[in-house]
Order: structure tokens, then C-alpha cells, then sequence
């Protein structure tokens, strides 16, 4: 036995197209105890969390207010989810000016 044990790699699902990716490629956006709807982009927040991957179709056409209160269990305003759509669209497009790879969808697993 002298090979290396494989680091365990956590999936979540897209609230939007269901599909399972590792948690490093979503994007989570979180309902915080406080009852505020923020965007979490390291995945530490207190609160329920749900995940929609970083797939710009995801976003802009798939992610209702309704979905999102349903997967967050707390009301979600259309202010909010205008809020939220704006911060994750400057997000990706930060990721994207900086070639970042988890734009494409992979990540190191050193991280």
C-alpha cells in the first residue's frame, strides 16, 4: 500500500440544470441567518446555501427569484435577485478578463 490516497472531492447540484459538479465549480449564493441573499464566493458562509454553476445560461435564463427562495427556504425579492444577477455577472466577467479556468469549469484540487 504505497500508493496516495485520492482527496475527496464534495458534489452539489445546479439548482438550475441539476447536473452534479464538484463544489469549487459552482457558485453559491447564500440566505444568511440575518435574512439577507448574498453571493458566497468561498463557500464559508453561515446559512443555507444552494448552488448554480457558472454556466452564463444558467444565470441569465434559468434562475428564478422562485426556484432560488425554494432551494434557500426564505423569500426572495425581485431586488434581490436583480442584486445577485449583477454581482455574479461582474463575477464571472472578472474571471473571465483574468483567464481564470474555473470559468471553463475546471479547478485545481489543491486548492
Amino acid at each position: 500500500m504505497s500508493g496516495k490516497r485520492r482527496k475527496h472531492v464534495p458534489l452539489r447540484s445546479c439548482i438550475v440544470c441539476q447536473e452534479k459538479r464538484p463544489k469549487r465549480e459552482l457558485i453559491r449564493v447564500v440566505c444568511t441567518p440575518e435574512g439577507t441573499i448574498e453571493i458566497d464566493p468561498r463557500g464559508k458562509r453561515p446559512g443555507r446555501g444552494a448552488y448554480v454553476c457558472r454556466d452564463p445560461r444558467c444565470w441569465e435564463a434559468g434562475l428564478e427569484p422562485r426556484k432560488l427562495a425554494r432551494a434557500l427556504k426564505c423569500p426572495v425579492t425581485a431586488g434581490q435577485m436583480a442584486s445577485i444577477q449583477a454581482q455574479i455577472a461582474a463575477l464571472l466577467a472578472e474571471a473571465h478578463a483574468e483567464g481564470s479556468p474555473a470559468v471553463a469549469g475546471a479547478t485545481e484540487l489543491g486548492d
